[in-house]
């Protein structure tokens, strides 16, 4: 028997039963890493709403198991001749530990870039931590490329940048 579909809803990131799941998040970073030693980069609920942005609760039987959400940032133009250009970037991704190994973060990584690319952005970028090698695998074997700090994370080891496509 096949697992039950994941279904992904567009939902606020401080309302529950995502702002529950991001608590579950914010705890196992902390687990893994301990407090951070400077600024975290921002990952709002404002930010990862419309018109900007979007987070996503993934529920499998109507149980919430993942969220995630993007948000828009500005960055320096890729060939240093312009101004700042608007691109995605993806935070908070988390799938809770009894729904792990089922293809819910491939899934939920996916629902992600559709939405980045629903909001007209064709660059997304992320980061991880040393301590995530599971989360960096998934991210490379996706088709993300690893780019300089863009962002200051002091948790993040690794910061990756993928081009969407139509067909992504």
């Amino acid at each position: 028997m096949s697992p039950a579909p994941v279904r992904f809803t567009v939902e606020r990131a401080d309302a529950e039963p995502g702002a529950g799941l991001l608590r579950a998040f914010l705890a196992e970073i902390d687990d893994l890493y301990g407090p951070p030693d400077g600024p975290w980069p921002s990952a709002s609920a404002d930010e990862m709403s419309a018109p900007g942005g979007a987070f996503l609760v993934g529920r499998i039987d109507g149980d919430p198991i993942a969220c995630g959400g993007v948000k828009t940032i500005r960055v320096p133009e890729p060939d240093g001749d312009g101004g700042p250009v608007a691109i995605a970037e993806i935070k908070r991704m988390y799938v809770a530990p009894a729904a792990r190994g089922r293809g819910v973060a491939r899934a939920l990584l996916a629902m992600l870039e559709s939405e980045a690319r629903a909001l007209g952005h064709r660059r997304v970028r992320l980061d991880t931590g040393p301590r995530q090698p599971d989360a960096l695998h998934l991210y490379r074997s996706a088709g993300y490329v690893e780019i300089d700090d863009y962002n200051g994370n002091v948790r993040a080891a690794h910061w990756l940048e993928k081009r969407l496509t139509a067909a992504d």
